[in-house]
């Protein structure tokens, strides 16, 4: 068995990823895209998806950039049964629950905009993803100016605490 780490390519981690499995590739693809256009609306994205069988990465989405990384960022993972979906304008917590709501949806790996890398596994029958890595290492635990500036910025994008 091999075990590698693939980098997915997010230029300037502009965009939102959500890496996940599913199954049935043929219907899920553009389910999960009307998923993501139902849920948040004016919503640019794109899903792509790897199917067993013919052993392709189908796409679909309303941007050309996105899809072309999704489907690119999916066919590098080649496991079968796994979908990317790359959101601007739009954040996995806006579209999350109704992601692992489908009835489609095995596992959700990561969703974010950090710097990923998924952790593929490869045997003789194919390749699974193992996990993911969202993000750098954490090396120290916040202060409390770290505490306060952190719920300044949660109160900012519309959440309070009390």
């Amino acid at each position: 068995m091999k075990i590698e780490a693939v980098k997915i390519e997010n230029p300037d981690c502009k965009y939102q990823v959500i890496v996940g499995q599913g199954n049935f590739a043929v219907f899920t693809c553009d389910d999960l895209f009307k998923t993501m256009l139902t849920t948040v609306p004016g919503i640019k994205c794109a899903v792509a998806m790897n199917e067993a069988q013919p052993k392709l990465t189908r796409v679909t989405g309303n941007d050309e950039e996105l899809k072309e990384l999704a489907a690119k960022n999916c066919l590098a993972i080649g496991a079968s049964h796994v979908f990317v979906i790359m959101t601007s304008n739009a954040f996995p917590i806006n579209v999350l629950n109704a992601v692992k709501m489908h009835p489609a949806v095995c596992n959700i790996f990561v969703a974010s905009a950090n710097p990923i890398e998924i952790i593929v596994a490869e045997t003789e029958l194919g390749r699974a993803v193992l996990g993911a890595v969202d993000g750098t290492a954490v090396t120290k635990i916040e202060s409390e100016e770290e505490k306060r500036e952190r719920r300044k910025l949660v109160e900012k994008l519309g959440y309070r605490l009390d």
